[in-house]
C-alpha cells in the first residue's frame, strides 16, 4: 500500500467517524431534549397535584374556621338575646322592672318611669340592651336620633262601633 491510499483510507475512516459522531451527538442531544421535556411534564404534573392538594387543605381549613366563627356568633347572639330578657333584673338597670315592657324589635324595652309606683309618669325611656362592643344597627340609630330630636307624637286612635 502506498502512502496515498493509506491517507485516503485514513481520511475515509475519519469522515465515517465524524459522521457517526455527528449522528451520535445529534441523538444524544435529542435524547437530552426529550428527557428535559419529560422532566418538565413530570414536574408540571406533580406541581399541579401538589397545588390542588394544598388548595383543598386550605379550603377545608377555611370552612372549619367559618364553622367555628358561625358557632361563636350564634352563641353570642343567643347570649345577647338571653341578656336582653333578664337585663331588668340586674341591679344597675335604669328603671323599675314593673315599669318596663319588652318589645324586642326595633328596641328592647319601653319603660314608663314611675308609672307602677305613682300611677303616672313624666318620662318614657327607650332602652336598647347591648353587650360587649356591639353597636347600634342603622335602624336602632335612626330611632335614637328621632328620640333625641324629640320627633315623638302621641296618637289616640279610636275605633267606632
Amino acid at each position: 500500500m502506498n502512502a496515498e491510499s493509506t491517507l485516503a483510507i485514513a481520511i475515509n475512516n475519519f469522515n465515517t467517524l465524524l459522521a457517526t459522531t455527528k449522528i451520535g451527538i445529534f441523538f444524544i442531544g435529542f435524547a437530552v431534549f426529550l428527557f428535559l421535556i419529560l422532566l418538565f411534564f413530570v414536574f408540571f404534573y406533580f406541581g399541579k397535584k401538589t397545588g390542588i392538594l394544598e388548595t383543598q387543605k386550605l379550603q377545608e381549613k377555611l370552612i372549619e374556621e367559618a364553622r367555628i366563627d358561625a358557632i361563636k356568633r350564634s352563641r353570642s347572639v343567643l347570649n345577647g338575646q338571653l341578656i336582653e330578657q333578664i337585663a331588668p333584673l340586674f341591679p344597675d338597670f335604669p328603671c323599675n322592672i314593673a315599669d318596663c315592657r319588652f318589645i324586642g324589635k326595633p328596641i328592647d324595652f319601653i319603660a314608663f318611669a314611675g308609672l307602677e309606683e305613682n300611677n303616672y309618669t313624666d318620662e318614657i325611656l327607650f332602652i336598647e340592651i347591648k353587650t360587649n362592643n356591639s353597636k347600634l344597627s342603622p335602624r336602632e340609630r335612626s330611632l335614637k336620633d328621632a328620640v333625641e330630636k324629640k320627633k315623638i307624637r302621641w296618637i289616640e286612635y279610636r275605633i267606632k262601633n
